[in-house]
């Protein structure tokens, strides 16, 4: 049997398609599924996807996988599973990336990412064989493991709660806005691939354990990683992180304001709008929430729903933006109570919390 070697990002994908993160795919997408994907944001049988999920080669392997019947898939030096390659394709990828992300902008880092990949791509069913094994492993839960414990738990209704971010009191905010109408809460992070000044896997599972262990019940919340890559597609991969957590077996997913944004690329609300136009055909419900900020005049977390001060006395106002929380604690400094618990930060000084470099 022939072997192709996956990079780190490719047996991610791989991974969460053999264990069912990413259905109704079945292996990496066919040609049709792909440009149905890209031009409509659904399948060819009508199911939305609003990204799309391909293996990318060379032309050299391309031609040499072309028409085998089974190719062993390779990663870390083993073999962790196989693809049938039903389907061997290429693309305009300037047009592709310009779709997807909204931009052609090379200084985008999702876009910058596609066009470093190969020129084609491999299609069709896949088979997990072996899961390789990583520093964050014992921190990850599969699809199937999710619902068992949610069953567990007694837990009807489920909110998931997407972030890359170690927890700062915008999100706090959030989570416990949805805990008021839902049984549980599944926060998932992600930590696969990810841009230099991303917060590590470690940082954000510290983050996160002590704000859950001193600030959270402990029959309501779960915490899990999800180790696929950010694409900072905005709000096609708003729609994707929905459609994830529906497959984990939540019931609610919340979006709130610039969802998997980068820099200025979207509309603060832009998210939303999107995933509005798949109202009642996703299998979640979405909860859409509205950007936190502290306001000095009213003392607490509030948003532009429940809070007048940002139009009338904006200087006491403080947007909660996790790149500034970043750039503070790059700089060493603590952040304010009011944007970052104490208990938080201090969990924080005992692990490196940056990545340095560009992930491959």
């Amino acid at each position: 049997m022939s072997e192709l070697v996956l990079t780190r990002p490719q047996y991610l994908e791989f991974e969460k398609l053999g264990l069912g993160a990413f259905r109704p795919l079945a292996g990496f997408m066919n040609e049709d599924e792909f440009h149905a994907a890209v031009e409509t944001m659904r399948l060819p049988g009508g199911a939305v996807f609003p990204l799309p999920v391909a293996l990318d080669v060379d032309g050299e392997t391309a031609q040499r996988l072309r028409g085998l019947p089974w190719v062993a898939l390779i990663y870390d030096g083993e073999q962790v599973g196989e693809l049938r390659p039903e389907s061997v394709f290429t693309c305009d990828k300037a047009a592709v990336a310009a779709k997807v992300y909204g931009t052609g902008d090379s200084a985008h880092p999702g876009v910058a990412f596609f066009m470093s990949g190969g020129d084609h791509f491999l299609g069709g069913p896949v088979a997990l064989t072996k899961r390789a094994t990583f520093d964050f492993s014992g921190d990850e839960l599969t699809p199937e493991e999710t619902r068992a414990l949610f069953t567990r738990k007694g837990w009807k209704s489920v909110v998931g709660f997407q972030t890359r971010n170690v927890p700062h009191r915008a999100h706090e905010y959030l989570q416990r806005i949805a805990l008021e109408q839902v049984d549980g809460l599944f926060i998932q992070p992600l930590v696969g691939r990810k841009k230099k000044g991303d917060y590590t896997p470690q940082a954000i599972l510290r983050g996160y354990r002590t704000l859950i262990e001193e600030f959270y019940p402990a029959n309501k919340v779960v915490l899990g990683i999800l180790s696929t890559y950010m694409r900072y597609a905005g709000p096609r991969e708003a729609v994707f992180h929905a459609l994830i957590r529906r497959n984990y077996g939540c019931t609610h997913f919340i979006i709130g304001r610039d969802h998997a944004g980068f820099g200025n690329y979207y509309g603060l609300y832009e998210a939303h709008e999107l995933t509005c136009r798949f109202d009642g055909d996703l299998g979640i419900e979405i909860m859409y929430l509205h950007g936190p900020y502290f306001c000095g005049r009213c003392d607490g977390i509030v948003t532009e729903q429940t809070c007048p001060h940002e139009q009338t006395a904006s200087q006491l106002v403080t947007h909660i933006s996790g790149t500034d929380l970043r750039a503070t604690l790059l700089g060493g400094k603590a952040p304010d109570a009011h944007l970052m618990r104490p208990e938080v930060i201090a969990a924080l000084r005992e692990t490196d919390l940056f990545i340095e470099e560009d992930e491959t």
